[in-house]
């Protein structure tokens, strides 16, 4: 990163150099001008050498950035821009880099909730604006799945900034199976997005184990600052690493889950693992697949299983086997009742 923000120091360099038709520009002329803009950046010593100049006076001219910059030597020594009001920083944006620069603000709007977006919405405001001035009447090439209806979204920023400032939360939530609101004092650890929900995972007390609120679900939040905040390493990857969602039972250790997919679904299966713990057991003769994940078994594992349908069989454990079977024995009574 330092090396490319390096480079386009010295680009810019040149290219204001050579704005400037008063004065004559030798190549040991445009080394120190470069030298000099890269201290001011560094703070220290960086004598570029002819060499490297050089290469960023062809690598302007030509297509590789899309500068193109008509870059000129006159008397055989002096530098300049054969088009007096040329300048990089004008260069049209090409389609592609309009359709990464829309989508890429298509992206970044999704994070209105949080306090950092204020910091970039007026550039992003910006890149809009020039984007529009660019194009006319194109459609996006990728769609991003969100929901913009998902309540709780507003309370992501409060929760960040206790987070991130270390502060407890006191949180009235009503959970889907409670019937009253419930008040409670959290301790926020992380936000995490699992399927198109954001959940705030924490601990309700310093001995309780970590659990997990769907914003959703989340009523009202206030800080409470009285209350001292648990000193406590959440080490997210490691605490997730062997399951699918949100919900952990940290009483239950991983095993072996053995699946067999259909030939239909084994090339999905394949190329869209699981989980990462996935392996390919043995692949059948009619082209359906025997696969193996290590994982501690949860509601959205689940739900992952059931969405397969009969392409799937649950093979191993047992009670994960057993458990698949009542749910799907219960949906096929309700099929084979009469609307």
């Amino acid at each position: 990163m330092a090396q490319t923000k390096n480079a386009l120091i010295r680009y810019k360099t040149i290219d204001k150099c050579l704005q400037n038709n008063y004065r004559q520009w030798t190549l040991e002329d445009l080394i120190e001008a470069v030298s000099e803009a890269l201290f001011e950046y560094e703070g220290k010593e960086n004598s570029v050498s002819k060499r490297t100049l050089q290469l960023d006076i062809q690598m302007m001219r030509s297509e590789k950035l899309g500068y193109n910059a008509p870059i000129v030597v006159y008397d055989k020594k002096f530098y300049k821009y054969e088009d007096e009001d040329f300048t990089i920083t004008d260069i049209p944006l090409t389609e592609t880099d309009i359709n990464v620069l829309t989508e890429t603000v298509s992206m970044l709007k999704q994070f209105k909730d949080f306090s950092l977006f204020n910091d970039v919405s007026d550039i992003l405001q910006r890149l809009e604006d020039k984007i529009y001035a660019e194009k006319s009447h194109t459609q996006p090439v990728i769609h991003l799945d969100k929901n913009e209806k998902l309540k709780g979204l507003h309370f992501l920023d409060e929760i960040y900034q206790a987070i991130v400032k270390k502060v407890v939360l006191k949180i009235t939530y009503k959970s889907f199976k409670s019937k009253e609101e419930n008040t409670f004092q959290f301790y926020p650890f992380i936000l995490k997005e699992f399927n198109n929900r954001w959940f705030l995972v924490g601990k309700k007390r310093s001995q309780a184990p970590v659990s997990n609120l769907a914003l959703d679900r989340i009523i009202s939040i206030d800080y409470d600052f009285q209350t001292p905040y648990i000193e406590e390493e959440f080490d997210s990857e490691k605490f997730y690493k062997n399951v699918v969602g949100v919900t952990v039972n940290t009483r239950m250790q991983p095993r072996k889950i053995e699946l067999w997919i259909d030939k239909i679904n084994a090339p999905y299966v394949i190329t869209k693992p699981l989980h990462s713990s996935q392996r390919l057991i043995e692949t059948y003769v009619d082209g359906s697949i025997k696969i193996h994940l290590f994982l501690i078994e949860n509601y959205e594992l689940e739900r992952l299983l059931l969405g397969f349908g009969d392409g799937l069989e649950v093979l191993q454990p047992t009670r994960l086997r057993n458990r698949m079977k009542a749910i799907l024995q219960k949906s096929l009574e309700k099929y084979n009742k009469e609307i």
